[in-house]
This record gives C-alpha cells, structure tokens and sequence, in this order.
C-alpha cells in the first residue's frame, strides 16, 4: 500500500481537492518530518478502509509551500479534511489509527 496516495501540488490544489465531489482527507507532510513518517501507514490504511468515501491525498509543504500558507500549516503533521471547497476539520500531530478514525468519523459514514 505504501506510497499509493495521490500526491497535490499548488498547481493542482483547486482541482484535486477544492472541486472534489467527495470530503478529501489531505496530509500536509515533509520528508524530514518524523511524526508525519509515523502516522503515514494510518494514513495509508484509511485510505485504503475508507476510500468510497473519503478521498485522501498527501500535500509536501516544502515542494508546495503556497498552498501551505493559504491554509494556515504551522506544523507538521497536519490533517485538512475539505468539503465543499472548505476546510472541514483540522487534526495536528501524529495520533494513532483509531484516534483518527474517530475524529474523521463524520466523513466516513
């Protein structure tokens, strides 16, 4: 499964993400961040559970710096879940599978 999630960019951001049809899980990361290394299996599982439901895609803030901004990342991990063009819910800092589970709840029924 590793390495499947779709990556964004600043270009692509209003397309991938702002138009998407369904709620979008997007993981605001760095290569050198450790807790955003920690919690990409979570991540990655989600994705896989939960796919018909939520799309997730993975944002590198140092490759992508604007669209960072835009929404605020002041730290890493950072989990933005869009609907409807807009931020829906944030959770910051790495947590286990089941704590994100349950804080993303909402979108995934």
């Amino acid at each position: 499964m590793a390495g499947t999630l779709k990556n964004v960019t600043d270009d692509s951001f209003a397309q991938d993400v702002l138009k998407s049809d369904k709620p979008v899980l997007v993981d605001f990361w760095a290569a050198w961040c450790s807790p955003c290394r920690q919690i990409t299996p979570s991540v990655e599982a989600i994705a896989a559970d939960y796919g018909d439901k939520i799309e997730v895609v993975k944002l590198n803030i140092d490759e992508n710096p604007v669209t960072a901004a835009r929404y605020g990342v002041m730290s890493i991990p950072t989990l933005n879940v869009y609907r409807n063009g807009q931020v829906a819910k944030t959770i910051v800092g790495a947590k286990p599978m089941a704590a994100l589970v349950r804080d993303l709840a909402d979108f995934l029924l």
